[in-house]
């Protein structure tokens, strides 16, 4: 009697994440993004520790500028972390071996918040290697700490959900910095959006974070403004992914 072929049991989602964090780094474009974001944290905090005042050398500050320039183009991995799915033609292999294109999604979620958290720790050891050659102060709430949690998060959660959207590389990029961008200046410019960009302008809302300054109004313009960008934007992608053709 020939023996019956035991199932492949489906791989876990913790397996699956890994798997989505090592295809964020082992790609040529993800290795040298990666690289260039950790040069330009370490580029920040050696032009302040050169040229920047005496206030901003110490810890926290150094901390706080290196946060900025990571997320200026951590996001971009989020995307690409999606898209390349489609302009690699990777779909084809991946959601033929997990169908659930969901538990795909979930996977790559989850690998780009561990990827969030990761930047954070990197700003922290550049923030303390600067730190340590111009000996400031060491003093770092510790509140600042989940808050830069939060903002790096928020962004790569924001270049998943765009790239779930658009499902093309190049105009995902171009529209998540392009459209918030449009807002703000709208926001800047025209007094009866004034107010609606209180809650809405990622760029008011997250500015907070990273200065350590959060209230419980800013706490809700936060909320409000990631619910729109990312929340919304990503139950769009979700529901395009669900009714796109994989070719």
């Amino acid at each position: 009697m020939t023996a019956l072929a035991q199932p492949i049991p489906r791989p876990g989602l913790g397996r699956l994440s890994q798997i989505e964090l090592r295809k964020m780094s082992d790609t040529r474009a993800g290795f040298w993004l990666l690289l260039t974001i950790v040069l330009m944290a370490a580029a920040i905090v050696t032009i302040t520790l050169i040229a920047g005042n005496a206030d901003d050398k110490d810890f926290t500050s150094l901390f706080q500028g290196a946060l900025w320039v990571v997320s200026i183009l951590l996001p971009v991995l989020g995307i690409l972390a999606v898209t390349s799915e489609w302009s690699q033609r990777t779909g084809l292999t991946t959601f033929a071996l997990v169908p659930e294109r969901e538990r795909v999604i979930g996977a790559k979620v989850i690998a780009a918040i561990a990827l969030g958290l990761g930047a954070v720790v990197a700003c922290l050891l550049t923030a303390a290697i600067g730190n340590l050659i111009v000996g400031g102060s060491w003093d770092l709430n510790s509140s600042l700490l989940g808050n830069a949690a939060v903002f790096e998060v928020a962004g790569m959660l924001g270049g998943v959900a765009f790239g779930l959207v658009f499902m093309n590389s190049a105009l995902a990029i171009v529209l998540y910095y392009l459209l918030p961008t449009v807002w703000t200046i709208l926001g800047e410019t025209i007094h009866a959006l004034d107010k609606p960009a209180d809650w809405l302008d990622t760029s008011r809302t997250m500015q907070p974070l990273v200065d350590d300054q959060m209230t419980g109004q800013a706490w809700a313009h936060l909320g409000t403004s990631v619910a729109v960008w990312v929340g919304v934007v990503l139950l769009i992608g979700l529901w395009r992914l669900r009714r796109t053709e994989l070719k």
